[in-house]
């Protein structure tokens, strides 16, 4: 039997690359000489979450160039002639997997037939890792659980000390540097988010990127749109999410800063018009980090953000500026 994230993997393209990535000589070409020091080499990556925890496992052994950038949804990206260039440029490739790229799938199944070193972090994972929907699709969304992303730091440190076995040392202290973050900012999470009453952890979003969150933390998650931002929400769905807003008596929805806020208003329209006031609890990042250069601009900073969001906007206790003291949103200070 297939291995379940293959057997999940609904499009013809991401099984071609599925396979084509585990055959000899395909996305696992060696050198002549697989102890040479190969420091200075190329990394390609796609989403920031990914490009942030490579970037912290390389260190100063290799360049990584990350692909999708700021505020741009990776389920509707399609790449550019200059993304393509820097990809096949690459000497290895990490990507999420899962088929948050699917538009990119046909340029990762050309660089791994052309014997370049590329790997899915998350179909990498242990299964007792990752989550189905409703139809049995994995989903893709496990940089929402900090513990489930501190295991693709593992992936990550391990793929590359095969790669350049003479940087084993550098990558094993990086990446425990790296996962030693990541445990502090879980810590953090669940103190704040299980600050808020038991009967308002519901979290409700533009789409389903939050279930790996939801199942961490004990929240109830539901997404107007399905896993993918290409899912259409109808007349319906919204009615369904408006009756329940008002039968549990929920104050506040939250929009993502990658995925058009439409639905999200509908809502809260609705409930208006039958005497329930809902607002906009904040913006989270779901599918992109914020901009470069900024604490949200780094993997740690996202969630900080998010959880800080959360737990204020539905009743917890959160520390002036969230975990770091570092968040930029004038609303998670104290004035």
């Amino acid at each position: 039997m297939l291995p379940r994230t293959t057997r999940h993997l609904t499009t013809a393209l991401a099984l071609i690359l599925t396979t084509l990535l585990a055959l000899p000589g395909c996305g696992n070409a060696t050198s002549d000489d697989d102890s040479a020091d190969k420091k200075g080499y190329t990394i390609a990556s796609t989403i920031g979450m990914v490009t942030d925890l490579v970037a912290q496992v390389a260190g100063d052994r290799a360049t990584v160039n990350g692909i999708i950038g700021t505020g741009v949804d990776p389920h509707l990206y399609s790449p550019t002639r200059s993304d393509i260039n820097q990809l096949m440029a690459a000497d290895v490739i990490f990507y999420n997997g899962l088929l948050l790229e699917g538009k990119m799938t046909d340029t990762l199944i050309r660089a791994g037939t052309a014997g370049k070193k590329v790997f899915a972090v998350t179909e990498l994972l242990d299964d007792e890792f990752l989550m189905d929907d409703e139809e049995g699709l994995n989903d893709p969304h496990v940089w929402m659980d900090p513990t489930a992303w501190a295991k693709a730091v593992e992936v990550i440190r391990d793929k590359l000390t095969e790669y350049d076995p003479a940087g084993k040392d550098v990558y094993a202290a990086n990446a425990a540097a790296a996962i030693a973050k990541l445990t502090a900012l879980d810590a953090y999470a669940e103190t704040v988010l299980t600050s808020v009453p038991e009967s308002s952890r519901v979290l409700i979003t533009a789409h389903d990127a939050f279930n790996y969150f939801g199942q961490r933390f004990g929240y109830e998650v539901m997404g107007i749109q399905g896993l993918s931002t290409e899912s259409e929400a109808g007349v319906r769905d919204i009615e369904r999410m408006v009756t329940l807003l008002v039968e549990r008596d929920i104050k506040a929805v939250f929009v993502e800063s990658t995925v058009a806020q439409d639905n999200i208003k509908a809502l809260i329209e609705g409930a208006k018009a039958k005497g329930h006031t809902v607002v906009i609890g904040g913006e989270l990042f779901s599918d992109a980090m914020g901009e470069p250069g900024t604490y949200e601009g780094t993997y740690v900073g996202m969630i900080d953000h998010n959880v800080t969001t959360i737990a204020k906007a539905l009743g917890g206790t959160v520390p002036d500026g969230g975990m770091q003291h570092k968040l930029s949103d004038p609303h998670l200070h104290d004035h």
